[in-house]
């Protein structure tokens, strides 16, 4: 079994895999002051509620945006699994050709994302891809026919949008992110809903048109993130949708790298 563990601004995302099935997956807050034995507390009640032995684990890869926590992370697994991580360096451990003009500048959550949708939906027709990431920054990345990564776009999250609203508006509430009845809202908080939601559906449908032209016009959209699958219905620009997508990418990373780690 393989042990993979996506550590984002938001959550830690931890899947365990048997060859290519992802069998398990969780979802712990990133908390930056938690201490390496908190976690592995947390990982250990979470392998007993799966009724996972650790002993089962064969190895372990770990892709981190959030650098105080890829330490903790990295020690809690070599004190709860007796082993070290393989650890996603976007610049020299995942086999695809990053075209960024600075590769370490790449975050290794958008890497191993486009890694997997390119060999999900991309490589056998060797079609190029546009990956959204619906996180707590939302970010549309390109790949190119040939299994490069080209770059993309970054853009504040729905989430962080809506605070900002409540934050820097007097008068403006706290609002959770839906779909609302309609386009014109009636009160404040269904303008409000309406612009969040219908506003950010439009923001991707439009950076997914250009990037698609930029492509030469028949990339594939493939979607992943928590709003994945509230976001997908609402347009025809988003092909696929595969929420798995991120552990998916690092169990690939893991396997290039396996006879070398």
């Amino acid at each position: 079994m393989l042990l993979a563990i996506d550590v984002g601004n938001t959550h830690i995302v931890l899947g365990v895999f048997e060859r290519a099935e992802l069998m398990c997956s969780w979802r712990l807050q990133s908390l930056r002051e938690r201490t390496a034995d908190e976690l592995g507390l947390l990982v250990e009640g979470l392998f007993a509620n799966g009724k996972i032995n650790r002993a089962d684990i064969h190895g372990i890869v770990l892709g981190s945006v959030v650098p105080p926590l890829t330490t903790t992370v990295t020690t809690m697994v070599q004190r709860y699994f007796a082993r070290a991580p393989l650890v996603v360096d976007p610049a020299t451990n995942t086999g695809m050709p990053i075209l960024y003009k600075n590769p370490s500048e790449v975050g290794a959550d958008r890497i191993v994302s486009a890694i997997a949708a390119y060999e999900l939906y991309g490589a056998s027709a060797r079609t190029p891809l546009v990956v959204c990431d619906f996180g707590t920054a939302t970010t549309l990345d390109a790949v190119s026919g040939n299994g490069e990564y080209l770059g993309g776009a970054i853009c504040p999250g729905v989430t962080i949008s809506a605070d900002a609203l409540f934050q820097r508006a007097a008068r403006l509430p706290r609002i959770d992110v839906r779909k609302p009845e309609r386009v014109i809202g009636r009160t404040t908080v269904g303008a409000m809903e309406s612009g969040l939601f219908f506003g950010y559906v439009g923001m991707v449908e439009g950076l997914v048109r250009r990037m698609r032209e930029e492509l030469g016009g028949a990339a594939v959209c493939v979607a992943t993130g928590g709003l994945a699958v509230v976001i997908a219905p609402e347009t025809t620009v988003i092909d696929h949708v595969n929420v798995d997508l991120t552990l998916q990418g690092m169990r690939i990373v893991w396997e290039r790298n396996a006879g070398t780690h």
